[in-house]
C-alpha cells in the first residue's frame, strides 16, 4: 500500500513539474522606443532565448511601425534582438497608440516597455500575460514605472518555481526558529550580494549554465533531506545556513538576469536594483509566511500522516530539480 502511494506521489510530482519545467523563463523581454528627432524613432526589441530557440513573442503597435521587417536581427547574450528605424512626422505619433504582445499569454515572461523622449523624459511600464497590451500615453503623462521594479522583483521570485522549491527545502532543513532565521537570512544576504555585484558590474554569465547549477542546488537539498529522513547527518543538516549562503550566491546571479537585459545605467540602474531586490525579498517573505502558516495549520489538525505523505515534498523537490537540471543541461550542450 505504501509503495503504491509512493509511486502515485512520484507520478503526480512529475506531472506537476513537466509543465513548469518547459515554461520556466523569467527573464523579461524589452521594447525600447527612443525618439531621436522631431520625426525619427529608434526601436529595439529583445526577447529571451533558451538554447537556440527564441520565445515566440511578436510586438505590434496600432500605428503600424512594427509591421515592416526589422532593419537588423541578431542573437546576443541569450536574447534575440531586432531593431527598426522609423520616420513619422505625424504630431503625437505615439499618443494613444496601443502596444500588443502576440504570444505573451500562457508564458511567465514580463515585457518591460521603455519610451524615451528628446527631453530625456521616460515612460516605463510592464506588460504581462494576464493583460498583454498597453495603451501608450503622451510625453506629459505621469510615468507608470515608479514602482514597476518592485513588482518585477515580486513577480520574478513568485514565478520562479526553482527558487521557491529551494527556499522550501531550506525551511524543511532548518530546525527551530533561530536556525530558520539564520538560514533564511544567509540565503537573503548571499543572493542580495551577488545580485548587486552582477547587476552593477554587468557580469554576463550563460543563463542556461546558471539555471542548470540552480537546479543542481535543488537536487542537493533533496538528497540532504532524504539523508535526514533516514536518520543520517551531515554538515549541511547541522548547519543549514552554510548551503543557504553558498547556493544563495548562485541564486543571486540567476536573479540578476531579471535586470541585465534592460540596459540601465547610473542612478536608474541603482534605483532599479534597490527596488528589484526589495521586490524579491517581499515575494520570498510572503512565500515563507504562507508555508509556515500552512505547516502550523496542518499540525493543528493532529492527523497521523503516512510516511509516504511526509516524503511527498522531498520527492517534489528532488524530481523537479532533476527535471530542470536535465532540461538546462540539454540547453547547455545545444548552445556549445
Amino acid at each position: 500500500m505504501i509503495a503504491h502511494v509512493r509511486r502515485t506521489l512520484i507520478s503526480l510530482a512529475m506531472l506537476l513539474v513537466s509543465g513548469a519545467a518547459s515554461a520556466h523563463e523569467v527573464r523579461p523581454a524589452l521594447l525600447d522606443i527612443r525618439q531621436t528627432g522631431p520625426a525619427t524613432y529608434s526601436i529595439i526589441w529583445k526577447r529571451p532565448v533558451t538554447g537556440d530557440v527564441g520565445v515566440r513573442l511578436v510586438p505590434h503597435l496600432s500605428n503600424g511601425w512594427l509591421e515592416s521587417s526589422s532593419s537588423d536581427y541578431y542573437s546576443d547574450g541569450g536574447f534575440l534582438i531586432e531593431s527598426w528605424s522609423v520616420t513619422d512626422a505625424s504630431p503625437g505619433a505615439l499618443d494613444q497608440a496601443t502596444l500588443r504582445i502576440e504570444g505573451l499569454q500562457g508564458t511567465l515572461i514580463d515585457v518591460f516597455v521603455r519610451i524615451t523622449f528628446p527631453d530625456g523624459r521616460r515612460l516605463e511600464s510592464i506588460v504581462r500575460a494576464a493583460n498583454p497590451q498597453l495603451q501608450i500615453e503622451g510625453p506629459h503623462a505621469p510615468s507608470a514605472g515608479r514602482w514597476q521594479f518592485v513588482t518585477l522583483g515580486i513577480h520574478h521570485i513568485l514565478t520562479g518555481p526553482d527558487h521557491l522549491l529551494f527556499v522550501l527545502g531550506l525551511l524543511m532543513m532548518a530546525r527551530g526558529r533561530w536556525m530558520l532565521l539564520k538560514t533564511i537570512s544567509g540565503f537573503t544576504l548571499a543572493h542580495s550580494l551577488t545580485l548587486a555585484i552582477a547587476t552593477v558590474w554587468r557580469l554576463e554569465l550563460p543563463v542556461t549554465m546558471l539555471n542548470m547549477f540552480v537546479a543542481l542546488s535543488i537536487v542537493f537539498l533533496a538528497l540532504e533531506l532524504m539523508r535526514a529522513r533516514s536518520g543520517g547527518t551531515s554538515l549541511s543538516l547541522r548547519r543549514p545556513m552554510i548551503p543557504a549562503f553558498c547556493f544563495g550566491l548562485l541564486h543571486g546571479l540567476a536573479f540578476a538576469t531579471g535586470l541585465s537585459s534592460l540596459d540601465l545605467r547610473g542612478s536608474a540602474l541603482l534605483g532599479a536594483l534597490l527596488q528589484f531586490n526589495v521586490g524579491v525579498e517581499v515575494g520570498q517573505l510572503a512565500f515563507v509566511v504562507v508555508i509556515l502558516a500552512l505547516l502550523r495549520a496542518l499540525r493543528g489538525l493532529k492527523i497521523q500522516w503516512p510516511s509516504a505523505a511526509m516524503l511527498a515534498p522531498v520527492y517534489l523537490i528532488g524530481i523537479a530539480g532533476a527535471a530542470w537540471m536535465f532540461q538546462w543541461g540539454v540547453a547547455v550542450l545545444e548552445g556549445q
